[in-house]
């Protein structure tokens, strides 16, 4: 028997502004398909995410403090509000985020009322050049679900994406990733959206090809 392939292509694009003094405010927006599975029936086919925050120096450290609000049109139940704090030294990074948001995409205002804040986020990456051009990325993300979520059966998860990035001059890059997480459904819809059998976090390649202005 061969193996079904999927190709789902999204289109994606947003805009940063940095200031002098360090400050910053961008967005970014996304086609997506996931929220058709929130239990209330809403469904949105884009992510707009909103953010802003100060970067500085710390000694040897690049700082970066802030906050990112994803928003869905049509699907409000899967608003979600972050606060973040990052650091990075050469070419390791680390970043933690912690939802302040009453939902975090859809838990805590889709259901188990008010467990989404709180939820915890910690990534861990990496990224050096290699060779000319070329650029070498990794990492790995743990994310902490409050006792609520954990008790109504939402376990914490692990998601992971390693991969590399050719800069093709012009502004062009094109990167390649493989991503995917440890658990075998999915860690916000495991009835609803995993009901084949398979995998929803099974290793899964990503390309895409990225344009700076």
């Amino acid at each position: 028997m061969g193996k079904t392939r999927a190709f789902k292509p999204a289109l994606q694009g947003g805009v940063d502004y940095a200031f002098d003094n360090g400050f910053y405010l961008g967005n970014w927006n996304s086609t997506i398909n996931w929220t058709k599975y929130l239990p209330s029936g809403n469904n949105s086919s884009v992510e707009v995410d909103l953010y802003g925050g100060y970067k500085f120096k710390a000694g040897p450290l690049d700082m970066d403090v802030g906050a990112l609000t994803y928003l869905y049109p049509g699907a409000s139940g899967a608003n979600t509000t972050e606060v973040y704090l990052g650091a990075a030294y050469g070419p390791v990074s680390a970043k933690y985020s912690r939802t302040v948001s009453k939902g975090y995409f859809g838990i805590g205002k889709e259901f188990l009322n008010g467990q989404g804040r709180g939820t915890g986020y910690l990534s861990l990456g990496f990224a050096q050049e290699v060779m000319p051009k070329v650029t070498l990325k990794a990492s790995v993300g743990f994310t902490d679900f409050k006792g609520g979520a954990n008790a109504a059966g939402i376990p914490d998860y692990m998601d992971y994406s390693v991969g590399a990035g050719y800069d093709l001059g012009d502004g062009l890059t094109l990167s390649g990733a493989v991503v995917g997480g440890n658990k075998k459904s999915s860690f916000l819809y495991p009835a609803s959206v995993d009901t084949s059998g398979k995998s929803i976090n099974k290793s899964t390649l990503v390309v895409m090809l990225t344009k700076a202005l």
